[in-house]
């Protein structure tokens, strides 16, 4: 009766241990499996996310490029616009340098002009005296008027010249347009044409600029 009983126990212990093995193996089995789904999950989900995370850098970076690509244009507009800028005001302040020299070398243009007719008649005053009539037999009154007019004539050039005022006397010289004025052409023996072969008025100049032209007579070829 005794062995009966143990038996009995052995074989209900035994059961109870096979029984409580499989539970275990398929609880662990199940978890197992639903962890590997878990981890499964997460992980395709995190790779959906760095994909994702991914293509967003890259648009960032293509609208910054596009963006440092655009301030690089504006970058070199502003440049260009600053570099004329300057070039203009270079040249504006050229000219008004070149307006205020003008100025101030040009500004006794038209008194030089009053007193050429001034000039012109002590010059004409002066040579009226015929040379005998200076001599050392001719009057004390007539020397010092002689002697006088050629002083105030010297005296006269030696202002203009130190103030830029120029006499053009061009005999023998080629014709210029630009400093002559030609009043008649003739033909003159040994002369070459376009030559100034007489000068009827001297012509000046102020600073290289003509006030006024000298009237002259030019050689032609022969007919």
């Amino acid at each position: 009766m005794a062995s009966l009983k143990v038996y009995s126990v052995s074989r209900l212990a035994k059961y109870v241990t096979e029984s409580s093995l499989r539970n275990i193996r398929s609880n662990l089995y199940r978890s197992s499996v639903a962890r590997y789904s878990t981890e499964g999950k997460a992980a395709v989900s995190d790779a959906g996310d760095k994909s994702s995370s991914i293509e967003d850098c890259h648009k960032q970076i293509e609208n910054l490029t596009s963006e440092v690509s655009s301030l690089k244009q504006q970058l070199s507009d502003y440049e260009d616009k600053y570099k004329r800028a300057l070039a203009d005001n270079e040249n504006v302040r050229r000219r008004m340098l070149k307006q205020v020299e003008d100025a101030k070398s040009f500004a006794i243009q038209s008194f030089c002009k009053d007193l050429l007719d001034v000039a012109d008649t002590l010059a004409a005053a002066a040579e009226s005296v015929p040379e005998g009539v200076g001599g050392e037999g001719a009057p004390a009154a007539l020397r010092s008027l002689r002697d006088g007019l050629k002083l105030t004539r010297a005296q006269l050039t030696q202002v203009f010249s130190r103030h830029g005022l120029v006499v053009v006397s061009p005999l023998r010289e080629k014709f210029d347009p630009n400093l002559h004025e030609a009043l008649f052409q003739q033909e003159v023996e040994g002369a070459e044409p376009g030559t100034v072969v007489a000068v009827s008025k001297v012509g000046y100049k102020l600073h290289e600029r003509c006030v006024r032209p000298a009237l002259v007579g030019v050689a032609k070829g022969s007919s």
